[in-house]
C-alpha cells in the first residue's frame, strides 16, 4: 500500500530530529557516554515525590479543570510574581503537557496558513515544525557568536515583513547557552512594539542564569500584552518524566490556547499536578542547590574544552555549551559521527539547531561530575588523535 498518498506531504517532509538521531544511535552502542539529552540528572526532589504520591493515595485520579488545577495556577502566579516580577492572574495561566505543548498551543493559537514566524537561530529544534504544521512560515534569524548569540534589533528589524506574526524568543537558550539581558531585550522591544509582533518566550531555562537574575520581555513596558510566557517544571525541579509546563499571557491569547488543549489533551496529567503545587510552595531551595551544581559543571566543561582547543565561550544560561570544532577541521556531523566511532562518546551537531550552528556541537553538562570527567577524558584524546 502507498502510504505517501495518504499521509499529510508536510508532516512526511518535516526533518527528524537532530537530538534524537544522536541518542539513538548512542544506545545501540556498548560503553556510550551520551551528552546528548538536556535532561537534569538529579532526582526529583523528595517532597515533590511525596505530593505526587499522595494524591494517588487519595485516589485523586479524575480529570481536572482544562486550564489546570486552580490553586495550581495560583501558585504559578504567585511563583511568576516572587521570581521574576511578573504579576500574572489564574485565569491569564494554562497547565500544559510540558513547555513542549505551550509551545505547540500558541502558535496554532495566532498563526494562519503563511503568517511569519521569527525564529532566532540556533535554537531548539520544535519551533520550526511546528509552525510548519500550523501552515505558518518560518523565518530564521541567524545569531552570532561575536555577539553572544544574542537577538540584536538589527537583525530582528531585517527579517520583519507585513506577514510577520510571532517572535520566538528562546533565552536563556538551547543549544548555546546564550542569554538576553534587560538592556538586550529593551533594545528589541520598540522594534516590536512598532511591528505590532507577538512574542512567544521560551523561559524553560530561566531558573538557569548564571549572570544576574532572568529578566522576563513580559516585564518591560507595554510587552506584557503581547508576550506569552512558556515555562515549566522539568529543568527548575528536574520534573521532565512528569510533563507538566504552563503558558502566562494575556486572557485572550489564553482562552483560545485553552480551547485548542481541550480538544487534543483535555488536562494536564492530575498526579503531575499535584506535585507541582509542592513544587511551587515550598521547593525555591531545591532550585537555587541544583543550579549551583550546574554552575560548578559549566566551568568543568568550559575550561577543559577551551584547553583541548576548542573555542568554547562562556555559556550564560542553560546547561549546554557549545564549542566550535571548526580548528579540527571537520563538520558538525563528521566531528559527532567519528567521536561517536572512535571514543564512544555522543554529543548533538550544530547543525541540528539550524544552520548557522555548522561548525559547533551541543553538549549537555547535565550530567553527573564523574560522568563528564570520563566523556572530557575521550573528547581530548580524539582532538589529540585528529592533530597525529
Amino acid at each position: 500500500m502507498d502510504y505517501t498518498a495518504l499521509l499529510s506531504r508536510c508532516a512526511q517532509d518535516l526533518r527528524p530530529s537532530g537530538i534524537r538521531k544522536f541518542f539513538d544511535l548512542a544506545a545501540s552502542m556498548e560503553g556510550v557516554i551520551s551528552l546528548g539529552v538536556g535532561e537534569p540528572d538529579f532526582k526529583t526532589p523528595y517532597s515533590i515525590r511525596r505530593a505526587g504520591i499522595e494524591s494517588l493515595e487519595k485516589g485523586r485520579t479524575w480529570y481536572t479543570a482544562n486550564a489546570g488545577l486552580l490553586e495550581l495556577r495560583r501558585q504559578i502566579a504567585a511563583y511568576l510574581a516572587r521570581r521574576f516580577s511578573l504579576p500574572y492572574k489564574e485565569e491569564e495561566i494554562l497547565v500544559t503537557v510540558g513547555g513542549s505543548e505551550a509551545i505547540d498551543l500558541c502558535i496554532r493559537a495566532c498563526v494562519d496558513p503563511g503568517d511569519e514566524v521569527l525564529i532566532p537561530e540556533p535554537c531548539f529544534v520544535c519551533y520550526d515544525p511546528i509552525t510548519r504544521l500550523a501552515g505558518g512560515v518560518p523565518v530564521p534569524i541567524v545569531t552570532k557568536p561575536e555577539e553572544g548569540f544574542r537577538l540584536t534589533p538589527e537583525a530582528l528589524e531585517a527579517a520583519i515583513t507585513p506577514r510577520s506574526k510571532v517572535l520566538v524568543l528562546p533565552y536563556p537558550n538551547n543549544p548555546t547557552g546564550a542569554i538576553m539581558k534587560k538592556e538586550h531585550l529593551e533594545a528589541i522591544a520598540p522594534v516590536l512594539l512598532r511591528h505590532n509582533i507577538l512574542v512567544l518566550s521560551d523561559e524553560i531555562y530561566a531558573e538557569l542564569t548564571f549572570e544576574g537574575k532572568h529578566v522576563s520581555v513580559a516585564s518591560l513596558p507595554g510587552m506584557a500584552e503581547r508576550t506569552v510566557v512558556v515555562n515549566g517544571f522539568s529543568k527548575a525541579y528536574a520534573m521532565t518524566g512528569w510533563r507538566l509546563g504552563y503558558a502566562a499571557g494575556p486572557r485572550e491569547v489564553i482562552k483560545v490556547m485553552t480551547k485548542l488543549h481541550q480538544f487534543a489533551i483535555m488536562c494536564a496529567p492530575t498526579t503531575s499536578q499535584y506535585a507541582a503545587i509542592e513544587a511551587m510552595k515550598n521547593c525555591d531551595d531545591e532550585i537555587e542547590r541544583m543550579a549551583v551544581q550546574f554552575g560548578m559543571r559549566r566551568g568543568l566543561m568550559v575550561g577543559s574544552l577551551n584547553r583541548m582547543g576548542l573555542t568554547c565561550a562562556d555559556p550564560l544560561g542553560a546547561f549546554y555549551v557549545f564549542p566550535s570544532v571548526r580548528s579540527t577541521g571537520l563538520s558538525s556531523d563528521e566531528f559527532c559521527q567519528r567521536l561517536l566511532e572512535e571514543q564512544k562518546v555522543a554529543v548533538v551537531p550544530g547543525n541540528a539547531f539550524g544552520q548557522s550552528g555548522e561548525g559547533h556541537v551541543r553538549i549537555s553538562y547535565s550530567y553527573s561530575v564523574d560522568h563528564l570527567i570520563e566523556a572530557l577524558r575521550r573528547i581530548e584524546a580524539f582532538v589529540k588523535g585528529l592533530k597525529e
